[in-house]
C-alpha cells in the first residue's frame, strides 16, 4: 500500500481514508482514454490523497489486479479507517466476495466510477457493491476522486450513519 501517513501533535493515530483501486486500474493514463481520459492512476491517487491531506485525514491507496488481495486489503482495513474509496473495476459487476467483505467490515464505502456504467455497456449498468456501498460516485472524471474523498470525510463527521 502507498501511505502518506500523519500523525496529529499529540501523537495519536489519524483517522484514515483507504482508496483501493482494482483491475487494469493500473493502465490509467494509457487505457482508453476516450473513456478513462489520459490522467494516469498516480496522479489520481495524488489527487485523492492531496484532498485527504487538506481535510485532516491520512491518507493509504492500494492498486491490484486480484480479487482474492482485494479481499484481503478490504480484510485488513482497521479502526483507524474512516472510510474506503473504491474504484473497483469490472469487479463492481459481478464480484459477491468483494460485497461480503464490505457487509463484513461495515466501513463507510464510497463505490467509485471514473466514467459512467450506467450509460455503457449493459452489463456495466449492473453493480454488486451499490447494495452495501454508503453511495456511489460515477461519471465525472478526475474530479470524481476528490468528490469521494470529501463524501468519505463527511461519512466519517456524521454526515450520515449509514455503514453499507
Amino acid at each position: 500500500m502507498q501511505s502518506a501517513e500523519a500523525r496529529p501533535q499529540s501523537g495519536v493515530a489519524m483517522r484514515v481514508i483507504v482508496l483501493v483501486h482494482g483491475p487494469n486500474l493500473n493502465l490509467l493514463g494509457q487505457r482508453q482514454p476516450e473513456i478513462y481520459g489520459t490522467t494516469t492512476l498516480d496522479e489520481l491517487t495524488q489527487l485523492a490523497a492531496q484532498t485527504a491531506t487538506d481535510l485532516g485525514y491520512g491518507f493509504v491507496s492500494h492498486q491490484t489486479n486480484s480479487e482474492a488481495e482485494l479481499v484481503d486489503v478490504i480484510h485488513g482495513l482497521g479502526v483507524e479507517t474512516a472510510a474506503l474509496v473504491l474504484n473497483a473495476g469490472a469487479f463492481t459487476h459481478y464480484s459477491w466476495a468483494i460485497a461480503d467483505a464490505i457487509a463484513a467490515k461495515r466501513i463507510p464505502t464510497i463505490e467509485l466510477h471514473i466514467s459512467n456504467p450506467a450509460a455503457r455497456e449493459d452489463f456495466r449498468t449492473i453493480s454488486v457493491l451499490s447494495a452495501v456501498a454508503s453511495g456511489s460516485i460515477a461519471g465525472f472524471g478526475s474530479i470524481g476522486y476528490v468528490l469521494a474523498v470529501q463524501a468519505a470525510a463527511l461519512l466519517d463527521q456524521g454526515g450520515d450513519s449509514r455503514h453499507g
